[in-house]
């Protein structure tokens, strides 16, 4: 009976870790600092930039820091995004599968109004405005790591 009784015990408690690691790993990530250096910064990169500063497009799809950016980018999207969006940008089907997203400037403006305002629907934040927390650049590093693992649908 003991046996039994230990044996349910487990259960019960490798179950209730299970329920709380998912939970845990869509939403509630704390963002972590992205260090950017080597990579030019928005402002004296020379693109085309809004009204609040930020570029239209990613700056470093076709610049010399494409590598670099690529590198920081992918830390940063293991820090910041892989717990919703997946390892890899392979949504598990919570959040949006980012493999997916248009790769060069058509899937920029998404990606900025995105990262900008973040996801609120009826008001339950979804995803948090991003560049509240990580700069511009940063955020562009992300990009170029998308881009490096796109697939079409």
């Amino acid at each position: 009976m003991t046996t039994i009784r230990n044996a349910m015990l487990a259960a019960g408690l490798l179950a209730g870790l299970i329920s709380a690691g998912s939970v845990l790993a869509h939403g509630n990530v704390v963002p972590q600092a992205v260090e950017t250096k080597g990579l030019t910064p928005i402002k004296d990169a020379g693109v085309q930039v809004d009204g609040d500063g930020w570029a239209a497009v990613n700056p470093y799809r076709t610049s010399p820091e494409h590598d670099r950016a690529l590198e920081i980018g992918s830390s940063a999207y293991n820090q910041n995004c892989a717990a919703c969006h997946g390892l890899e940008a392979k949504s598990g089907g919570i959040a949006p599968d980012l493999r997916l997203l248009d790769v060069g400037d058509a899937g920029d403006e998404w990606f900025v109004q995105r990262v900008r305002n973040g996801a609120v629907r009826d008001g339950r934040v979804y995803m948090p405005k991003m560049a509240d927390y990580l700069s511009q650049e940063a955020l562009w590093a992300v990009r170029t790591y998308l881009d490096s693992v796109h697939v079409e649908e």
